[in-house]
């Protein structure tokens, strides 16, 4: 269901409880999509299985054995001069 910002700030335990029982439920301003109001169910639903920033990250391609050489092999010395 759609409904104006308007309506959905002068009823939002209504516009909540429709997203309880069913669904999403659609915020517009000025006739255009705004924000979508969903349960904590569905939310969490939504996020179910995504892989978070350090799982994504860990997930990335695999060194290969030149590339952990070279990073091994590099200097351990600051790349620039560090002024105190």
């Amino acid at each position: 269901m759609e409904w104006q910002l308007q309506d959905a700030k002068n009823r939002f335990s209504k516009v909540v409880q429709k997203a309880r029982d069913e669904g999403p439920q659609i915020v517009t301003l000025r006739g255009e999509r705004a924000a979508v109001v969903l349960s904590a169910n569905d939310y969490d639903a939504l996020l179910a299985g995504r892989a978070s920033l350090v799982d994504a990250l860990l997930s990335g391609p695999a060194w290969d054995d030149e590339l952990a050489e070279a990073v091994a092999a590099r200097s351990k010395a600051p790349s620039r001069d560090v002024l105190f």
